[in-house]
């Protein structure tokens, strides 16, 4: 957030800003309030922006978190643990986790993790067996994948 420390900003101005902020990427109301406040507004300042953006269909939560899931499963390959989490750490309501979670069809969730669990066992060069189950779960819970799923594919890959 390279903004100029000596830069004021009118209520107008910031409004215009934090549209083009809100409208090239979905933005979750903390990134908003965050760049606000990066911006040196005053909070009531802040309050009207915010509820103007709202208004103008600029700052949508819900529309967040469904891209947010969407993205970061298909992007990034993430499972829902790590979603969830990331979502939580963002302020989003648990009906918007939720929500985000229906967009990930059961079927395309556990090509992804059956995909990327076997591309990850091949690529685990460790020769002691007990070092690369480690690694193995250890890369697939830190994705976010739930726990049963990732002990269930070890004990398929390791048999």
């Amino acid at each position: 957030m390279n903004t100029n420390p000596l830069k004021t900003y009118t209520v107008d101005q910031a409004k215009q800003k934090l549209e083009y902020y809100c409208s090239y990427q979905e933005r979750c109301h903390a990134e908003v309030e965050e760049k606000l406040r990066s911006m040196k507004m005053i909070p009531q300042a802040i309050d009207i922006i915010i509820v103007h953006l709202i208004e103008n269909n600029f700052l949508n939560e819900e529309r967040f978190a469904l891209s947010f899931a969407r993205g970061k499963h298909n992007i990034k390959k993430w499972g829902k643990v790590r979603i969830i989490n990331e979502l939580k750490f963002r302020n989003i309501s648990k009906y918007n986790i939720d929500k985000a979670l229906k967009e990930i069809s059961t079927t395309e969730y556990h090509t992804t993790f059956h995909e990327l669990a076997e591309k990850q066992w091949e690529s685990i060069t460790e020769k002691n067996l007990p070092k690369k189950k480690k690694k193995f779960c250890d890369f697939l819970l830190r994705k976010g994948y739930e726990s049963n799923l990732v002990f269930e594919k070890l004990n398929e890959l390791s048999a």
